[in-house]
C-alpha cells in the first residue's frame, strides 16, 4: 500500500474553493441534462432530484430514457453498473491519500461526491486530505451540477420547443468534446469509439436488433467493444510501472 505524506489538507474553505471551478463546469453540462429530462418527459421536479441524489452525467443520460420507458429495474441497475464502475477504481485509488481521521462512514459519504473532476483534483494534491477538505471540495459541485439541472429544467418548460432541443444536444456535445482528443492520440481509442457507434448504428437498425431496449444495448456495446479491444490491444505498462512492479 502506497503511504501518503505525513501533513494532511483539511480546511473545510480551501475544498469550496477547489470544488468552484468544478461547480462552474457542470453548471452548463446539468443545465443540458435538465432541458434533456425535461424533455423526455421527467417533470422538473424529477430532473432536479435526479441530479441531487446522483453525479454522473452519463449515468443520468442514460438512465432517463430506462425510466420514462418504464423498463425494467434490473436492465437500470446494470446500465448504471456498466456507465460508472471506473468510479470504484477511483475511489479505491483515492483511498490511499485520505488521512487516519476520515472515518469509515465518512469514506462512505465521500465516495457519493467522487466524480473524474472530484478524484482529479483530490488525488493531484501533494499531501493527504482530511474530512473537512473532502466534504467541502464535494459540496460545490453537488450545487453546481443540482443548480445547473434546476435552471435547465425551468428553462425546458419555458423556451420554444425548437430552443430546447437545440440546448438539449449540448450534452452530447460535451461527450464527443471528450472524446476526440482522446482518440486522436490513441488508434485504439478511436476504434473503441467507431466500434461502438458501429454497433449502436446496427442496434438502432437492423431487423430485430432493434428491438433491444436502449439499456442493454449500452450494456452489449460498452461491454463486448471493451473486452474486445482490451484483448486486442492492451495498454502498455511504462517503463517506470515495470520496474515498480518488479
Amino acid at each position: 500500500m502506497q503511504k501518503v505524506a505525513v501533513t494532511s489538507e483539511n480546511r473545510f474553505g480551501e475544498g469550496i474553493k477547489d470544488g468552484i471551478p468544478i461547480a462552474l463546469g457542470y453548471l452548463s453540462v446539468s443545465f443540458a441534462f435538465g432541458i434533456f429530462a425535461v424533455g423526455q418527459g421527467l417533470a422538473s421536479w424529477q430532473a432536479i432530484v435526479i441530479s441531487l441524489t446522483n453525479l454522473t452525467s452519463a449515468g443520468q443520460l442514460a438512465g432517463v430514457p430506462i425510466i420514462v420507458g418504464m423498463l425494467p429495474f434490473i436492465e437500470l441497475a446494470l446500465t448504471q453498473l456498466i456507465i460508472n464502475l471506473r468510479y470504484a477504481l477511483m475511489s479505491i485509488s483515492l483511498s490511499q491519500k485520505l488521512d487516519e481521521n476520515f472515518t469509515l462512514f465518512r469514506r462512505l459519504s465521500f465516495s457519493f461526491a467522487i466524480t473524474d473532476e472530484i478524484f482529479a483534483v483530490a488525488s493531484g494534491k501533494g499531501t493527504s486530505i482530511g474530512s473537512k477538505y473532502a466534504f467541502g471540495l464535494s459540496l460545490t459541485p453537488i450545487i453546481g451540477w443540482t443548480a445547473g439541472t434546476t435552471l435547465g429544467a425551468l428553462a425546458g418548460n419555458i423556451l420554444p420547443e425548437i430552443v430546447s432541443n437545440a440546448l438539449g444536444i449540448a450534452i452530447y456535445g460535451m461527450f464527443i468534446a471528450i472524446i476526440i482528443p482522446v482518440a486522436r492520440k490513441s488508434r485504439a481509442v478511436l476504434g473503441v469509439v467507431l466500434a461502438s457507434c458501429a454497433m449502436s448504428v446496427l442496434f438502432a437498425y437492423a431487423p430485430v436488433l432493434n428491438r433491444v431496449s436502449s439499456g442493454f444495448v449500452i450494456i452489449i456495446c460498452g461491454v463486448s467493444v471493451s473486452a474486445l479491444f482490451a484483448w486486442f490491444c492492451p495498454v502498455k505498462e511504462t517503463a517506470a510501472e515495470e520496474a515498480a512492479n518488479d
